[in-house]
């Protein structure tokens, strides 16, 4: 019998967006025959209990997509059982071994990072960490890379490599995979996917909401540790990487450390000049009242909810092309977005009277709120005038259904929630998408080396008034190259 085993599985991640994904994979018959789910917490409560919290989590989910009927959650239902345990006890552990027998597991830790440790040693002990068992690990593993290292040799004595998923949701979203169809499908994109033709690059991660409650958590970790080790350094190595040998997954894996090896070191000398550090004051925010980041935590901090850094990558394909990265919180909108920004033309035939102003190529990758991939070209505006005038248009590259053949298209698919296709992909030992250790542990080392270089330069966080983006020292990061960060009315 194969088993998924949800650590934490009546927490938040699992309720929120585990278990919803699992229905949603259980209604379009993605599921492996006889897959048993077990969801595993201290929490000292009956299989049917455990039960009825999960149709409560999963059903609001599924109707608010218009996919929920009883036929699918019948067929889950029968999947699911529970068992208290606790996961840092071999001994605890061991009924659950039972439970699950011989057959092909996969363990989800939605636990917290600090119980890896502990929690894979007993796993060993029990008997969950043999040759047929693999370990998803939930971000982020450790708070630097020494703390990563030390929690990675500890999953590492139990579990070997290609046992271990180490996984960031970002790369399960449909659009970050099709930016990889994008460059290598298409000729038309990769010749020009370098220094030669593309200005610079724009990742943007922006959220409306506080640090509320979280601040525990966050105040250790900050935007830098929370957001820009992760998500923000992944989606940048799928634009900059090169074009891998074949979709193996070590073979993309093997480019996108190439990316992070390449990426130029940021000192003291010069965290002032490239780098951003901001923290929230209060403001309006969503149209409501929004406390400070300090009120929040109820005492002074030097915490930052803001990050901007532009990144060098010293290679031949992006010499010369800054990465611009921004994040933070109680900005606002949420929206999280790539720009691969296109050098204009080098010489325009239009001039720059009343004909319009030739703009150059702008594709925008957008994930969140919405999926899209677009692209900005120039076009001639209709009419008869004698004198030829010029228009920005949108070009939409996003991912739908075909025309079914009577000239009229579908509407396009539902949008997955990203562990979707991670769950599926780890249950079926395939790694492409997810986070080798020599990968971890590359990010970390060049995250710390602008934590080391803020803490040697004295860089405190600047002040910004919540629902804004960001202090205006982030603007000046861009103005000092004559750049600009892309606003959606654009």
């Amino acid at each position: 019998m194969a088993a998924l085993i949800l650590f934490g599985g009546g927490g938040d991640l699992a309720m929120r967006m585990l278990l919803p994904s699992l229905y949603f994979l259980e209604r379009d018959g993605l599921l492996p025959d006889g897959l048993k789910i077990i969801g595993a917490a201290r929490s000292e409560e009956t299989a049917e209990e455990y039960v009825a919290k999960v149709h409560e989590a999963v059903k609001p989910r599924a109707e608010a997509d218009q996919a929920w009927d009883e036929d699918s959650w019948s067929r889950m239902k029968a999947r699911l059982d529970y068992l208290a345990v606790d996961a840092t006890s071999a001994d605890s552990l061991k009924p659950l071994k039972a439970k699950v027998g011989d057959g092909e597991v996969t363990s989800f830790l939605a636990v917290s990072p600090s119980l890896y440790a502990r929690i894979v040693t007993a796993m060993e002990a029990a008997g969950l960490a043999d040759r047929n068992c693999r370990i998803v690990l939930e971000k982020p593993v450790g708070r630097d890379l020494a703390s990563f290292l030390e929690i990675d040799d500890a999953v590492g004595h139990a579990f070997d490599e290609n046992q271990v998923f180490r996984i960031d949701h970002y790369l399960g979203k449909e659009t970050v995979q099709n930016l990889i169809a994008l460059r290598f499908g298409n000729t038309i994109f990769e010749p020009l996917w370098n220094n030669l033709s593309i200005d610079h690059v724009q990742i943007t991660i922006g959220e409306t909401v506080g640090v509320g409650d979280r601040w525990p958590y966050y105040d250790e970790y900050g935007a830098l540790r929370d957001m820009v080790q992760n998500h923000m350094l992944q989606l940048l190595c799928l634009v900059a990487m090169e074009p891998p040998s074949d979709l193996d997954p070590d073979s993309v894996r093997n480019e996108k450390v190439k990316v992070l090896r390449s990426l130029r070191p940021i000192t003291s000398d010069e965290a002032e000049r490239v780098t951003v550090r901001g923290q929230y004051v209060a403001g309006v925010s969503e149209g409501e009242p929004a406390k400070g980041y300090d009120e929040e935590r109820g005492a002074d901090s030097d915490t930052e909810t803001f990050v901007a850094i532009r990144a060098d990558i010293d290679n031949w394909r992006w010499a010369g092309v800054p990465f611009f990265m921004r994040t933070g919180k109680r900005l606002p909108e949420k929206r999280t977005e790539i720009v691969i920004q296109f050098k204009p033309v080098p010489h325009s035939i239009f001039g720059q009277d009343d004909r319009g102003e030739v703009q150059a190529n702008r594709m925008v990758i957008e994930l969140q709120p919405e999926e899209d991939i677009s692209l900005t070209v120039m076009n001639k505006r209709p009419g008869l005038d004698q004198r030829m005038q010029l228009q920005p248009i949108k070009m939409s590259l996003s991912w739908g259904v075909p025309n079914s053949g009577d000239g009229e298209g579908e509407a396009p698919p539902r949008r997955r929630i990203a562990y979707e296709r991670l769950l599926l992909d780890a249950m079926a030992g395939d790694s492409t998408l997810f986070v080798r250790r020599d990968e971890a542990e590359q990010a970390w080392k060049w995250v710390d080396e602008v934590s080391d270089a803020w803490a040697e330069s004295g860089l405190k966080p600047a002040p910004y008034v919540a629902g804004t983006w960001g202090p205006d020292s982030a603007d000046t990061l861009m103005l000092r190259t004559g750049r600009d960060w892309n606003t959606t009315d654009v």
